[in-house]
């Protein structure tokens, strides 16, 4: 039986998630764009990383990106792009948007390259899947969140299909 979470509370429906992936990017050097309207402005490019899961696993693509924004109260929202190349050789679009933020001084640490425990800091995303392979069709029809943490060469996050 695969390991599921079950979370309710009084008057709410339960929320159920299973463990669908692992994925784990590797970043090249932002293109920082500095303050623009929409806040403190950098492009990152993808350069590749992997996915692993019982049902869904394989390699990042080169050419990616996020197009991040830090905002005003130091909230880093993301806006992601990239495409999965499954270890039977199909392609899945992914996108997710999500935002990281913590206390300044752990913010600090992060930006400085220092390792930081993912509790000492909010970091989540909702990852969206597009693909045309029959295989892998149903990645199409779910919706998904994940939790981040910060590696030394991009981010890693541990993602579940909400049931």
């Amino acid at each position: 039986m695969e390991d599921m979470t079950t979370a309710s509370g009084p008057g709410m429906l339960p929320l159920s998630l299973r463990p669908l992936a692992v994925l784990t990017a590797r970043l090249d050097a932002p293109q920082k764009l500095g303050p623009t309207p929409a806040g403190d402005r950098k492009i990152v490019p993808v350069l590749g990383g992997t996915v692993e899961g019982a049902r869904f696993s394989g390699t990042v693509l080169p050419f990616g990106g996020d197009w991040a924004v830090t905002r005003g109260d130091g909230v880093l929202l993301l806006d992601v792009r990239l495409t999965v190349q499954t270890d039977d050789g199909a392609l899945v679009h992914v996108t997710y948007s999500g935002m990281r933020h913590g206390p300044d001084a752990v913010m600090t640490r992060l930006a400085s390259g220092d390792a930081v425990d993912p509790s000492e800091y909010y970091f989540r995303i909702q990852p969206r899947f597009e693909t045309a392979h029959p295989d892998y069709l149903w990645l199409n029809r779910l919706l998904a969140v994940g939790v981040g943490e910060r590696l030394a060469d991009g981010p890693r996050y541990h993602v579940y299909e909400v049931l």
